[in-house]
């Protein structure tokens, strides 16, 4: 149960919420991966899900959402967010990672994917894309082929204070991935980091405000490659280890974020 720090053979902890938040954090273990939720949000901070690509197994989707009966369900934000609209529940721990391993682990890791925990509200675009946001992790899968196909991902939405209200939540509207791997060379780590953004732009760049009571207009997104410490810094989330992993070319980072519009642009 719950995420593995050393799956990887080097540690790649999951990033850690500051003492200022930590009252409001609930961490969650499942099958092969954890969730840390804001209680007060009702969104998770954090996902961590442990991957190896060797193992994985096919299993028909499901689509049988549930609370979490550990928490109070007033802690989670359930159906009524996604009735009658066009917000997706979108997995952020993404329902293939975890399911892995003896076919009775694999089952029970697909069922926990489908946990309200493990959800957030996205653009129907954004979260049914096979190019870039879905892709990432096979993309990166790729280049650590060498290395047991092992891969440790941090999924997360950016909880800001702007975040447009909704039905007793406020709907985040970007995202950010971490997918970290061993490079086989000493046990170093190595990560990248990706924001996806799907607030919904004009001709000035600026957010159309949301209509009390309705959903937000999300759409189109946009995913950016970012270095991992802008990540830490945009979440208030602590995460040393994948920073100083970061594989993000120097180029990059001093250039700011970088808009990815196919997965040959992604650099390692």
């Amino acid at each position: 149960m719950g995420f593995d720090a050393r799956f990887l053979g080097v540690v790649a902890a999951m990033p850690r919420v500051d003492e200022a938040d930590a009252a409001t954090a609930v961490e969650l273990d499942y099958v092969h991966f954890t969730v840390v939720l804001d209680t007060v949000r009702r969104l998770a901070r954090v996902t961590g899900v442990n991957v190896d690509g060797a193992e994985l197994v096919e299993l028909e989707r499901g689509d049988q959402w549930r609370f979490d009966d550990r928490i109070p369900i007033d802690w989670q934000a359930g159906p009524a967010i996604y009735a009658d609209n066009d917000l997706d529940r979108g997995h952020l721990v993404r329902r293939r990672d975890p399911v892995w391993g003896q076919p009775d682990v694999a089952a029970r890791a697909n069922a926990d994917t489908f946990r309200y925990t493990n959800a957030a509200p996205q653009a129907s675009g954004f979260n049914q894309s096979k190019e870039l946001w879905l892709g990432l992790e096979d993309h990166v899968l790729e280049h650590a082929r060498a290395h047991r196909l092992r891969l440790s991902v941090f999924t997360g939405p950016v909880l800001a204070a702007g975040d447009p209200p909704y039905r007793g939540i406020r709907v985040p509207l970007r995202f950010w991935k971490i997918a970290a791997w061993n490079t086989g060379v000493d046990d170093t780590l190595a990560a990248v980091g990706f924001v996806v953004d799907q607030a919904p732009l004009i001709e000035t760049s600026e957010l159309r405000e949301a209509v009390p009571g309705e959903a937000p207009p999300l759409g189109p997104f946009r995913t950016f490659q970012v270095p991992i410490a802008d990540i830490g810094a945009l979440t208030r989330l602590a995460m040393p280890e994948l920073v100083a992993a970061d594989r993000t070319p120097a180029t990059v980072a001093a250039a700011g974020w970088r808009q990815v519009e196919a997965l040959d642009e992604i650099l390692l």
